[in-house]
């Protein structure tokens, strides 16, 4: 790979303003997908991108290229400056990010960037040995590099790696899904991921449909991460907060939710997928969303913050410049472990409800109420007399993710991490740390498909 930071620092060579900033991810990574038992399709990716920010009297402009020789980082700065000479001043902007000291954090492993593509097939191909039906998925890893060089004196980069299985078993009238997501490929097993997938599945013929109404249920840390992730997006989020879509907006230091449940945004943890600093090259902070059921913060980044006003300064949660208008991003978040010490001892406690493996299709009706709606998928069971009793088919639900959130019957002590990255643009892996959880309240409007193909 290029070096990065000594190509962020030629194309901030190249360029003229009153402050720059250059950004540089570089990528290598590869994707090894599977369909009725076969790999096919691989893709494999070497990139590097470049991003140049200008301001000129209070105007911001940026501009990106691949094209990596000074005759093209010239043009880039030319096209950031044209940018920032046609934008309007932005009262908001506040400055670009000085030089700080950083974490130090995990996050790079060797054997994972080293990754050839037919390790990557190999690994596909250990999946697939390794169950006993048409199994559909992929497994994916990659290595990427991001630097920031600004003329305010901030220099900043930092090594990632990622890995992640995902299986899904499905054939006429059966599906089951697993995943498995690490930094470091040796901490993922593609057997277990196969056999969860295909155990699930073997589970879920003959199944039923259900009558809407609120039901009682337990949720796999796959459907929470997901219904976590939708409401994170508007009401975790500082401009969410300031626009008044955040569920939080107004409600700081109330207690909204079950004492139980606590989730911090944590990118420093080595059980995630370690961050040392975000997009504008601010250092990250663990932020302690709600704490015992009480609100108590949400992620900012630097112009959020300089909104804001007050006491409050970027956590280090900027975005990639293009989705920068969204506002900051809880991409680290990580729910506190309880003490049930399996999902049977959930569904015990549950008693009478459903039992849900993952969610799809998800949207956000009302971000101000937290209200999400979607469709259960691959292994959604009905829960009688403590235990699985009979699979049931795709429900449709509507749910608001506060009250899902306000009785919580239990919590599972092993936390997961599950992936929430779509690997289409370029790579910006991230997960949700939580362990499943079993809810007194979660609304079911309707059935759907059966499972399967």
């Amino acid at each position: 790979m290029t070096e990065p930071l000594a190509l962020a620092e030629r194309a901030l060579a190249a360029a003229a303003g009153d402050e720059m900033e250059a950004l540089v991810h570089a990528e290598r990574s590869g994707l090894a997908r599977f369909a009725a038992s076969d790999v096919h399709q691989p893709t494999l990716i070497e990139n590097v991108s470049v991003q140049l920010r200008v301001v000129r009297d209070g105007s911001v402009g940026w501009a990106s290229t691949n094209r990596l020789s000074d005759e093209g980082l010239a043009v880039l700065a030319r096209r950031a400056g044209e940018a920032a000479a046609s934008a309007p001043r932005d009262p908001r902007f506040d400055g670009l990010a000085r030089g700080e000291d950083l974490p130090s954090i995990e996050g790079y492993d060797e054997e994972t960037a080293s990754l050839a593509a037919s390790d990557q097939a190999r690994l596909a191909r250990d999946a697939i040995d390794a169950a006993d039906r048409d199994v559909y998925g992929f497994f994916t890893s990659g290595a990427t590099e991001i630097a920031i060089a600004s003329s305010t004196g901030l220099r900043a980069e930092q090594r990632l790696t990622d890995a992640t299985f995902l299986v899904l078993a499905a054939t006429d009238g059966e599906s089951g899904y697993a995943e498995a997501t690490s930094w470091a490929v040796g901490a993922l097993d593609p057997v277990a991921v196969a056999e969860e997938a295909t155990a699930k599945a073997a589970k879920t013929r003959g199944a039923r449909e259900l009558e809407p109404g609120r039901y009682r249920a337990v949720l796999e840390p796959y459907a929470f991460a997901e219904l976590l992730d939708y409401f994170a997006w508007d009401s975790l989020n500082g401009l969410g907060v300031l626009e008044e879509r955040s569920f939080l907006t107004g409600r700081f230091g109330e207690p909204l939710f079950d004492e139980k449940l606590s989730i911090a945004d944590d990118a420093l943890d080595p059980g995630g997928l370690p961050r040392a600093f975000d997009f504008e090259g601010t250092p990250k902070q663990r932020v302690q969303l709600i704490e015992d059921g009480v609100a108590r913060g949400v992620v900012w980044d630097r112009q959020t913050a300089a909104s804001a006003g007050g006491n409050a300064t970027s956590t280090g949660h900027a975005p990639p410049v293009a989705l920068r208008q969204y506002g900051p991003a809880a991409t680290a978040l990580s729910v506190a472990p309880g003490t049930a010490d399996s999902v049977g001892e959930l569904v015990r406690l549950v008693d009478d409800g459903i039992y849900v493996t993952r969610l799809h299709y998800l949207s956000v009706v009302d971000p101000r109420e937290g209200v999400v709606t979607g469709m259960t998928r691959d292994g959604t069971f009905r829960i009688r007399d403590g235990r699985i009793a009979e699979p049931l088919v795709n429900l449709r639900f509507t749910a608001a993710v506060p009250e899902v959130l306000a009785d919580v019957v239990g919590l599972g002590r092993e936390v997961v991490l599950v992936n929430r990255s779509d690997f289409y643009d370029e790579r910006d892996p991230y997960g949700v740390l939580c362990p499943p959880i079993a809810t007194a309240g979660f609304t079911i409007t309707g059935s759907g498909s059966g499972p399967g193909l």
